[in-house]
């Protein structure tokens, strides 16, 4: 036996491995994968369909009669009304269907979208940065394996979408054709949007900046479809460029056509290959766009770990900053049509829960900023749990194993999360005031604005730590999404689905004065800091007792 003889059978099983099986190992991912998100996928679609669902069910409770869907289609023909919500079909005839096609569609679409995007870098670019990829392709497994699982998964998640949702729309007796057609265009809308989770993972070497940028493109898609709605009854241009848009011109439950949701398939149909086609110009774990040299020894600013989250967390900051403002501006610049649309309809203020009774205008943009502190609330949250990646990536211990102990972690924590959401509330207020001024004057309201959205910090920092808490407990942090999920539905659909009273006064974000529109009561502020301090000593308690994760 030669030299020759004993390097042909590597060759020929490297040959076969990478060349002619790219897919080898796919069904097994598969598998994997979904078991992986077996509750993940499965609340993801009872969520969305649970929320249609609600919808359906109190609707004809909070709308009895013709009259009273009609004066709610009258929000819908203002262009803050379509900004926020759709492009407004079916208007001259309102019914509950056409309520859901315009008020509900959108909101289901982004869900299906983050979805998509979460799951699919959590399968491909998070599995690659934890190393675990490389394990799995050292076995019996072809390089277009996990991205080919990662695309079937997504499938079946958008199919359990589709499902539930028709599922809820049919047990409120919508007719059928248009209820599979929200279903669809729901599903067909994160199907899309999953594709770009597949083409930014491959760019970048992190799993954080991949899903900043595909959650910034499902940020743009929403902003262009609610200036081309707001733009024209129905629909402009610019929302043709959203596949949400596309979703919505479906114009189920009026004049349904299917067509527009070709659009959503063709869109994954030309993203998916170019995935593939990166995947294979890439080195497993590289990204294809350069990572910037890092400095040859870090500044103090730095050593601290305080800084160094400020240094990692830069980024995403700075996308939910522009977001917000962009979308503040675009809502604030509506002030004066909103203005003239509620003293035309004194009923709409009410069922937007606004007051109706001082300046209107305040009045309106401090309903709005309410809206916009549900966002940064969810920043918050979304900041702290960083906290428990962090440990399950075995980067806690290192840096505890240092002169730095557990109160100071998560203290580092903080450090940057409460100026970041402060940050995020004067940027939405300071976006509010100035898209208002250019429409309506009065130079005072930015400022107002800018200080008003302040006043919600208290309770942003509530569900911060109620964050805190969670990771202390090692509990798991769906019980405080649940918390967030549950304020953001009764304080965007209570007032309009007529909840009872008890409800709506436990909403937290319905404490919080409406300033500049009324007088600044400190005493709820007070409390919430108060409520906000103690969950976080809690927290920082339980995490002192408890061990780490293994």
């Amino acid at each position: 036996m030669n030299a020759h003889t004993l390097a042909a059978p590597p060759v020929a099983s490297r040959v076969q491995h990478h060349g002619g099986n790219e897919l080898t190992g796919t069904a097994g991912l598969l598998r994997f994968a979904l078991r992986r998100d077996r509750i993940r996928i499965p609340a993801w679609a009872l969520g969305i369909g649970s929320l249609v669902g609600y919808f359906g069910a109190v609707v004809p409770l909070a709308y009895p009669d013709q009259a009273a869907l009609q004066t709610r289609a009258e929000i819908m023909k203002d262009p803050a009304g379509a900004l926020l919500a759709g492009p407004g079909y079916g208007l001259d005839n309102y019914s509950l269907g056409t309520m859901i096609a315009n008020e509900i569609l959108g909101m289901a679409a982004v869900a299906s979208a983050l979805m998509s995007v979460f799951l699919v870098i959590r399968h491909t670019r998070a599995e690659e940065e934890s190393g675990r990829a490389e394990l799995i392709r050292a076995g019996r497994v072809g390089r277009f394996a996990p991205l080919t699982a990662a695309l079937a998964t997504l499938l079946v998640a958008n199919a359990a979408v589709f499902l539930v949702l028709s599922a809820a729309m049919l047990a409120n007796s919508l007719a059928v054709a248009d209820s599979l057609a929200i279903a669809a265009g729901v599903g067909l809308v994160g199907v899309a949007f999953g594709a770009v989770g597949a083409v930014t993972a491959q760019l970048t070497e992190h799993a954080r900046p991949a899903s900043g940028m595909a959650g910034a493109v499902v940020g743009l898609a929403y902003i262009l479809r609610g200036i081309g709605d707001s733009q024209q009854l129905g629909g402009s241009t610019l929302s043709w460029l959203s596949p949400i848009g596309w979703a919505q011109q479906t114009r189920a439950f009026f004049d349904l056509r299917w067509w527009p949701l070709l659009l959503c398939v063709a869109l994954a149909a030309v993203l998916a290959p170019v995935a593939y086609i990166l995947a294979g110009r890439r080195d497993l774990g590289a990204g294809l766009l350069p990572a910037r040299p890092g400095r040859a020894s870090a500044t103090r600013f730095f050593v601290h770990p305080a800084g160094l989250r400020l240094r990692m967390e830069r980024g995403s900051i700075i996308s939910w900053c522009a977001g917000l403002f962009i979308f503040a501006l675009l809502t604030g610049s509506l002030g004066e049509a909103i203005v003239a649309s509620f003293e035309a309809q004194p009923e709409m203020a009410a069922i937007l829960g606004m007051a109706t009774t001082g300046d209107v205008l305040r009045g309106a943009l401090a309903a709005f900023l309410k809206y916009f502190a549900m966002a940064v609330a969810v920043y918050a949250v979304i900041s702290v749990n960083r906290l428990g990646k962090e440990e399950s990536e075995g980067r806690t211990g290192a840096v505890l194993s240092t002169k730095v102990s557990r109160q100071g972690w998560i203290a580092s924590a903080l450090l940057v999360t409460v100026p970041a959401s402060a940050l995020l509330l004067a940027v939405s207020g300071l976006g509010l005031g100035l898209g208002a001024l250019s429409t309506a004057g009065g130079e005072s309201v930015v400022g107002e604005f800018t200080a008003a959205g302040l006043a919600f910090l208290p309770l942003v920092l509530c569900f911060a730590g109620a964050a805190v808490l969670a990771y202390g407990l090692h509990s798991g942090t769906w019980w405080v999404w649940v918390l967030v999920v549950a304020s953001l539905v009764v304080g965007l659909y209570g007032p309009a689905l007529n909840m009872p009273d008890a409800v709506l006064d436990a909403e937290p974000f319905g404490l919080v004065p409406a300033v500049p529109s009324v007088e600044l009561d400190p005493v709820p502020l007070l409390w919430m800091s108060a409520a906000a301090v103690v969950l976080t000593a809690a927290g920082t308690a339980a995490f002192r007792r408890r061990d780490l994760e293994a």
